[in-house]
């Protein structure tokens, strides 16, 4: 099968042969139809994350290996399946769920497996969905997206999905208290769309990009604030009417994480979501003082995706912008570099 594969210290995407998989077991074989492209993967092509004082963590560090198939945005259709794959059939268009655990940890058993200390996920330590076919571990791991836009329907197992867990820790807020959304790229307007839709009545958008702060006021943004602000936790608590009960972070650099935890009331909760960088010093007196909660927040469980689809279908989520392209090599590269320069107003979305 053709395959676009990234190599070690190569930004390059390349065209590759390997051999289709044949499913085994419970695995599932499916036709990719639509991938996704993710700042996740992004971070996989460069190969570590910021640390800041602390230096890198490099990716193959955690177990990451390369060449590497990125993709973990997919909807496919159901090409084959091992002889103990209950529950699914050939030519079935279903979304899959890429935060795949050991399933052997406390974790797994609960049902988080996005918090498994040895993940399996797809994309990133498994081959993912820019190829021709991907193959799933079980059938537990694909949702039926009958009536959703199926380009819309593989950004919800990633950005759809970390925005909808990040805003779920950001509640219970009432719904009249304001919530900041920092950083309104795709998954910060996916926050915006998710947190009117579960009721909330107040939402603040901050970002650099006037254009990005236009879509967040038509995603249901209340109030828009510009990052460039010198100052930006006054800004926040200017645009905000007082200090806030709950920040939604999808930058998280040295910039914005201290401006969270100053614009934060007492007993506010700030959520780190993006993985741009840096570092945050905060005086630890007013980390107790304030009763401040900070939470990180990486993607979500298979019952929160359940739960995101089930309110995508309902109607619930506008649309985000989509950008189409064709799932090959040079589109691959050009959209990892388009996400490497900023910028993009919504979601890339690659079809077969």
């Amino acid at each position: 099968m053709h395959a676009f594969a990234i190599f070690q210290d190569d930004h390059t995407v390349t065209d590759v042969e390997l051999p289709t998989p044949t499913p085994e077991g419970t695995e599932i074989l499916l036709r990719v139809v639509r991938s996704g492209v993710c700042h996740t993967d992004m971070h996989l092509r460069e190969g570590y994350y910021d640390l800041g004082s602390r230096g890198r963590l490099n990716l193959i560090d955690r177990g990451v290996t390369y060449p590497l198939v990125l993709g973990h945005e997919v909807v496919g259709v159901v090409e084959a399946a091992g002889p103990d794959a209950d529950g699914v059939s050939p030519g079935e268009h279903r979304l899959v769920y890429p935060w795949i655990g050991d399933g052997s940890c406390d974790a797994c058993q609960a049902g988080h497996e996005n918090l498994c200390p040895s993940p399996r996920n797809l994309g990133v330590a498994r081959h993912g969905g820019y190829a021709e076919f991907i193959l799933v571990p079980h059938p537990r791991y694909l949702l039926d997206v009958t009536g959703i836009d199926e380009r819309w329907a593989a950004t919800l197992a990633c950005s759809g999905l970390t925005a909808y867990s990040a805003a779920r820790k950001a509640l219970p807020a009432t719904a009249s208290d304001p919530v900041v959304v920092i950083g309104a790229g795709g998954v910060g307007l996916m926050a915006i769309a998710t947190l009117r839709a579960l009721g909330h009545e107040a939402v603040l958008a901050v970002d650099l990009q006037e254009r990005n702060l236009e879509l967040a006021r038509q995603l249901g943004a209340t109030t828009t604030i510009s990052a460039r602000q010198e100052d930006l936790a006054a800004a926040i608590v200017a645009g905000a009417g007082g200090p806030v009960a709950a920040i939604v972070d999808f930058v998280n650099n040295s910039t914005t994480a201290p401006a969270a935890f100053a614009a934060l009331r007492k007993g506010g909760t700030m959520v780190q979501v993006g993985l741009f960088g840096g570092e945050l010093v905060i005086p630890t007196a007013l980390l107790t003082l304030k009763i401040i909660t900070i939470r990180g927040s990486f993607v979500g469980s298979l019952g929160e995706l359940e739960e995101l689809v089930g309110l995508a279908r309902r109607g619930a989520l506008p649309h985000l912008p989509i950008i189409d392209g064709e799932l090959s090599a040079t589109a691959v590269q050009d959209a990892l570099d388009r996400l490497a320069a900023g910028g993009v107003p919504g979601r890339i979305v690659l079809s077969a």
